[in-house]
């Protein structure tokens, strides 16, 4: 099991860690900084470095049951098992993720209602897409979403019992990705503090700390993607 220090603290930049496994299709760590490709969220990048040597990391993935896969760039060096490594994320990336992780759980508290049908985060660009047959303007949507990120609302995570999705199904805003049940108890992240969040959804991605740190967004465009399928790309304005 590979214990996933950034469901914790998503600001933690680097962490040394045990080697427990490592080859050409990754290593794997007693613990890791590292967040691992999942519900739209890219898999992070970065450098791990040991007593004698250092390897770049390519990719980040899902591995066997509870381990994360650190992808190694081809070519390079693996560190022996039993080693401390210091895993060290390549930064800069990694907070332009959390920056659009939250612009997105944003982007559905300004469409109310709406279930999301597919998504991806990007460094520079990200989209959603909604069951929604006639979107708000433009205009209008990124005066909202820019409203909610200079509030400086707080973003902080909770763990609660799985069966809070039993009393409040309409916690989740996917229809194509389903939180994953069976583990006794669930992540959510809380946009906004008080009884009356500005968004509420079960997530086990990174994210800011507060949504101040986002910084202004732009609506790049919105698209017809079927019937009623509005796909909506948002990039830093």
């Amino acid at each position: 099991m590979t214990e996933r220090l950034f469901l914790q603290d998503s600001a933690l930049a680097r962490a040394t860690a045990k080697v427990l496994a490592a080859g050409p299709e990754g290593i794997v760590l007693d613990r890791t900084v590292f967040y691992a490709r999942s519900g739209g969220q890219p898999g992070d990048v970065g450098v791990f470095a040991w007593d004698g040597g250092e390897a770049a990391i390519a990719d980040t993935v899902k591995g066997e049951g509870e381990t994360i896969l650190h992808v190694p760039a081809a070519g390079a060096a693996l560190p022996p098992v039993g080693a401390t490594v210091e895993a060290r994320l390549d930064w800069a990336r990694r907070h332009a993720l959390m920056r659009m992780h939250t612009t997105l759980h944003l982007l559905c508290a300004v469409l109310p209602g709406a279930a999301v049908t597919g998504g991806q985060i990007g460094a520079d660009r990200s989209r959603l897409d909604f069951d929604l047959p006639d979107p708000p303007a433009k205009e209008v949507l990124v005066e909202r979403l820019n409203a909610l990120i200079e509030a400086d609302h707080p973003v902080s995570t909770e763990w609660v019992d799985e069966a809070v999705l039993d009393e409040n199904p309409a916690l989740v805003r996917t229809l194509s990705v389903k939180p994953p049940r069976g583990a006794g108890r669930l992540r959510l992240v809380r946009i906004g503090a008080g009884d009356t969040p500005v968004d509420l959804q079960p997530c086990g991605g990174t994210h800011v700390a507060r949504t101040g740190d986002i910084g202004r967004m732009a609506i790049v465009k919105i698209e017809n993607k079927g019937k009623q399928n509005r796909r909506i790309v948002v990039a830093p304005a």
